[in-house]
């Protein structure tokens, strides 16, 4: 496939998941007050139900990879545009708590096949080995989700009221996100390695057992999603915890998008000569540097420690997509994707109540815990088989050794 077909594949895939993730992912952050408000339940209710939707996407998850392995990324994303129309309508006439969780439900379904999981699957889908450039195209555009959706919602809801925020979105799924995913290239088979392929020499490891190194993965996925979730969940209120005014704690917060976007730039130049392998034991450690800078400087820190978080999870977003390819192979990438990031979905579902009552409990001294998750995601990356032994290409694997 040309580079323009490769790039315009790119781009217009980034522009639907930016879409995608901001009308699910982000939509609770400028809305769940206003909702809450008119349906007469509370806040964390609201939140509640987007934990459960956050658990339904992960036990769909694997379903939504194994259809995209078999039928390609396109047709699975189209449907999830009209699930995504559907969940976000029914959000929108929602009269109590009932409708409210049965939208979100709906729209974690949406999520389990419609997120950054079934887009790197989708792509690895129509470039097999050769993906690592287009997940980091997809992740620079996405990257804007939050920029473009909290503004959106906020300036929506102050117009037209949640409900018309959601109705909005639902109308933006079927005459943006479904056309976009329309102009996706058609999925062909996975051409089967040559017996020259499967002797030659590559710099990617060779696991032991590809349980063992599954095992290894679904552990730093679920440890850094929950630190990454927590984080957005409590950011500014942990570092007024840590002496921070509000106005700095703002500030900082709004520093960890660009710099989530600049180590994907990295990623895409200088680091992408690396093995993703390195660049992923590099971001692990980016968060609890920032929480050790952060606990002997106290608030002066608090810039420095919100860039490394972000540019660590800035490449960590990438390592989701780019370390299951190179450790396992492109072929059955989808459906092991999808379980691999079963915990991690989970750990993210979970995240905002766990350390909300960390930080309750112990201040800022909650970033003890994400930053021993940081340091147990760096060792287990660590007990990954070293690079530069020769392995066959990865073959068609059970699902039980997924």
């Amino acid at each position: 496939m040309s580079f323009d077909a490769r790039a315009r594949a790119v781009t217009v895939l980034g522009l639907a998941q930016t879409l995608a993730w901001a009308s699910s992912y982000y939509l609770p952050a400028m809305l769940a007050a206003p909702m809450a408000r008119d349906l007469g339940i509370s806040v964390p209710t609201v939140f509640a139900a987007f934990s459960s939707a956050l658990v339904v996407s992960a036990l769909l998850g694997p379903y939504a990879g194994r259809a995209i392995d078999r039928w390609g990324g396109r047709p699975v994303l189209m449907g999830t545009n009209l699930v995504f129309a559907l969940g976000l309508a029914g959000l929108g006439i929602a009269q109590g708590p009932v409708g409210m969780f049965a939208a979100w439900l709906v729209l974690g379904i949406a999520m389990g096949g419609g997120l950054y999981e079934a887009a790197f699957a989708a792509l690895v889908r129509l470039y097999g080995q050769h993906s690592r450039g287009a997940i980091t195209g997809v992740t620079l555009f996405a990257g804007f989700a939050s920029t473009v959706g909290w503004p959106l919602s906020t300036f929506l809801e102050a117009h037209i009221g949640w409900r018309g925020a959601c109705f909005a979105w639902a109308a933006l799924h079927l005459v943006l996100g479904l056309p976009l995913n329309a102009l996706l290239p058609r999925a062909t088979a996975i051409a089967a390695p040559t017996a020259d392929q499967q002797l030659a020499v590559d710099d990617t490891p060779a696991p032991a057992t590809p349980a063992r190194a599954a095992y290894l993965l679904s552990l730093v996925f679920a440890v850094t999603w929950f630190t990454s979730t927590a984080m957005a969940a409590h950011l500014p209120r942990l570092l007024m915890a840590g002496g921070a005014t509000l106005a700095a704690a703002v500030l900082v917060g709004s520093l960890v998008g660009p710099a989530q976007v600049a180590a994907r730039l990295l990623e895409f130049g200088f680091l992408r000569r690396l093995h993703p392998l390195f660049s992923a034991r590099i971001a692990t450690l980016m968060h609890p540097l920032g929480a050790l800078l952060l606990a002997v400087f106290g608030a002066p820190a608090a810039a420095l420690f919100g860039v490394l978080h972000g540019a660590g999870n800035g490449i960590l977003t990438i390592a989701k997509g780019t370390l299951p390819l190179v450790i396992f192979g492109p072929v059955g990438y989808g459906h092991r994707q999808g379980v691999l990031m079963v915990p991690a979905r989970i750990a993210q579902a979970f995240a905002p109540w766990l350390f909300g009552l960390c930080l309750d409990r112990w201040g800022v001294g909650a970033l003890c815990l994400s930053a021993a998750l940081g340091i147990v995601a760096f060792g287990a990356l660590l007990a990954l088989p070293r690079l530069n032994e020769p392995r066959r290409l990865a073959p068609t694997a059970p699902a039980s050794n997924a």
